[in-house]
């Protein structure tokens, strides 16, 4: 090698060092490519759409917050998350914390399918598909917790009595997997699972002498509460999925039946079961003790199925929740399930709160034959006087699916901040198009009318029906503003099928004949 630099030297000489203008091309775009770092609040990355790119494959591992400035990112959520980014700053710094104000950023929204606020994402390897949702984590030590069990072992391995006597006791909760081998499809499930449920510690064991101990015999997940075990679910492959495993540990963070307030209410939808009933008494009733006792009952058997939930009509602050339920003092003892995917509603037939009707009100609805239980508002005289035309239950299939008309609606709630900041603007679109005669302007209070025909959103939300029997609604996902609720406007109007065409397809026959008969059907209660 000497010899090739020595008979290097004299050439340099002779052909002269580099001139300033001679830099490869190469060379000069890994100088401009040199960009300054991109800026940091309290160790989180201050994200945006011209370095989020950037920003995903410089790391290695990066959690994201998308939130909104209008509602902003809750103090607490932003403070653990900034703490979680400093602790783990020097012990794992592949992985790094961001945040991006995603207000105006309605194609990222999009990208994303972040549909409330804030979100947090994770994203691995600079890869912008498939980010994972990282769900109803709020404290510093379970988002460090979530991403360690992301990015390396999601269990701890237990050899001992004493090593699985520690886990236990460490924490209110905790989770152990006995298995005979640590090598099949119930295992893989179980570490998964772990991965998805970071407020508790997760170990497993396939020592003889640990299964002894606990008289285990089978594969079976054991769920411990302050050192005692208080579920045992036995696993058998291709069985239980992670979902189903997640939907059942995450429920002992609740107590079988769990009190609605401000503190109870984040714990309650953290859990991801879909299926909530609720319990609507005053606390200091004669009849208390006893309902309650056979509401508690009920819950057993449904756990890890339907969450059991208790609202006190005393309380003042769940105002909000009777008036979403429309709950009204006669109506106490009255008990509803709600699906929280749909939104759907179902009053339980029988009056009286008993453990045999409740547990028949539940399998019923399990059984998907229970009944939906659709309120409406009575239609006002003077609903179609003003500009803004006012929808119901009972009147909104009927205008809105009418095939004549393009019929835009604003769906909201009259005590959510964002939709009373909304309305004034919402008006004055209706003065603009007040003289048109194919589109109609309008509004529908969502928490005083059930809606079947409609996937609803968080609120406010925006659905534009256009006119013509083989036209779908169109979700609005532009800004807020009357400008771009106007252009959006002009833009479907351009695009929307011609009055009067005809579609011969046998589909859409069906699709027309489905909204008809809802229209029918919801006019009929």
């Amino acid at each position: 090698m000497k010899t090739h630099c020595f008979f290097l030297l004299p050439l340099l000489f002779l052909t002269g060092f580099p001139a300033a203008d001679s830099i490869s091309p190469n060379e000069t775009r890994s100088k401009k490519a040199k960009l300054p770092k991109i800026k940091k609040e309290n160790n989180v990355l201050l994200l945006k759409k011209s370095n989020f790119d950037r920003a995903l494959k410089e790391t290695k591992y990066l959690l994201v917050e998308f939130y909104v400035s209008f509602s902003g990112s809750p103090h607490n959520l932003s403070e653990e998350f900034a703490e979680a980014a400093r602790q783990l700053k020097k012990e794992a710094p592949r992985i790094q914390f961001g945040k991006i104000d995603v207000t105006h950023q309605h194609d990222l929204r999009q990208e994303f399918n972040i549909q409330e606020f804030p979100t947090v994402k994770f994203f691995v390897d600079g890869s912008r598909e498939d980010p994972v949702d990282c769900k109803g984590v709020r404290q510093a030590s379970t988002f460090i917790t979530w991403v360690k069990r992301r990015t390396g072992p999601s269990t701890v391995l237990i050899n001992s009595t004493d090593q699985a006597e520690a886990i236990i006791n460490a924490d209110d909760l905790a989770v152990i997997g006995f298995f005979k081998e640590l090598h099949n499809d119930s295992v893989e499930v179980f570490c998964e699972t772990a991965r998805d449920v970071p407020e508790m510690p997760f170990g497993m064991t396939a020592s003889k002498d640990v299964h002894a101990n606990y008289g285990i015999q089978k594969n079976t997940l054991v769920v411990f509460k302050k050192g005692k075990p208080v579920h045992h679910e036995v696993l058998e492959d291709g069985k239980q999925t992670t979902t189903d495993l997640t939907r059942l540990i995450k429920t002992f963070t609740l107590d079988l039946v769990t009190e609605y307030n401000l503190e109870t209410s984040v714990k309650i939808f953290d859990v991801p079961v879909e299926n909530h009933i609720l319990l609507f008494t005053p606390t200091n009733s004669e009849t208390f003790n006893e309902i309650y006792e056979n509401y508690k009952s009920a819950a057993m058997e449904f756990r890890g199925k339907i969450i059991f939930v208790l609202v006190n009509t005393n309380e003042t602050r769940n105002g909000r929740v009777f008036e979403y339920f429309r709950i009204r003092d006669i109506d106490v003892p009255a008990v509803r399930i709600l699906n929280l995917t749909s939104n759907a509603q179902y009053k339980m037939p029988a009056d009286e709160v008993t453990m045999k009707n409740l547990k028949e009100f539940c399998q019923s609805y399990l059984n998907g034959k229970a009944k939906l239980h659709l309120p409406s508002e009575e239609i006002p005289e003077d609903w179609d006087k003003r500009p803004v035309k006012v929808l119901v239950g009972k009147n909104f299939n009927r205008i809105v699916f009418n095939k004549t008309m393009t019929v835009f609606v604003m769906f909201y709630a009259p005590w959510s901040t964002d939709c009373r900041k909304l309305l004034p603007i919402w008006d004055k679109l209706g003065e603009q198009y007040e003289s048109r005669k194919d589109i109609t302007i309008a509004k529908i209070d969502i928490t005083a009318n059930d809606i079947l025909s409609v996937g609803l959103d968080r609120y406010p939300f925006f659905t534009l029906f256009p006119a013509g029997p083989d036209n779908q609604e169109v979700a609005y996902a532009g800004e807020y503003t009357l400008e771009a609720f106007s252009e959006f406007l002009e833009e479907q109007s351009k695009t929307k099928a011609e009055p009067g065409k005809k579609d011969s397809s046998e589909g859409m026959k069906e699709d027309l004949s489905r909204k008809d008969a809802v229209i029918r059907e919801k006019e009929e209660l």
